[in-house]
């Protein structure tokens, strides 16, 4: 089970690496187009289940940007896809 301060550094992380997206336009420009947001709906998206993991996915499916997070955040690499695990919930294979 997801003990709650786990959750709640993984949402953590995640919000960093939001900040990390919005600080230069392009990569924010990236985010928005592939989860279809806009600039404006960003604040209501992340009340929603599911947007922390997002942007975690997509730091993800870029490893140089990955990286360049996981240095300013100050994190191992390897925090981004656990955290990410941890946000997106257990997955279930038949």
């Amino acid at each position: 089970m997801l003990d709650d301060r786990t959750r709640e550094a993984a949402e953590a992380l995640a919000l960093q690496a939001l900040s990390f997206l919005a600080r230069d336009p392009q990569r924010i420009g990236g985010f928005l187009a592939s989860s279809g947001l806009e600039a404006d709906q960003l604040r209501l998206a992340a009340q929603e289940p599911g947007f922390f993991a997002a942007v975690l996915g997509h730091l993800m499916s870029d490893e140089p940007m990955l990286l360049m997070f996981a240095e300013d955040a100050g994190v191992e690499p390897q925090a981004i896809p656990a955290a990410h695990r941890l946000l997106n919930g257990p997955v279930f294979e038949p």
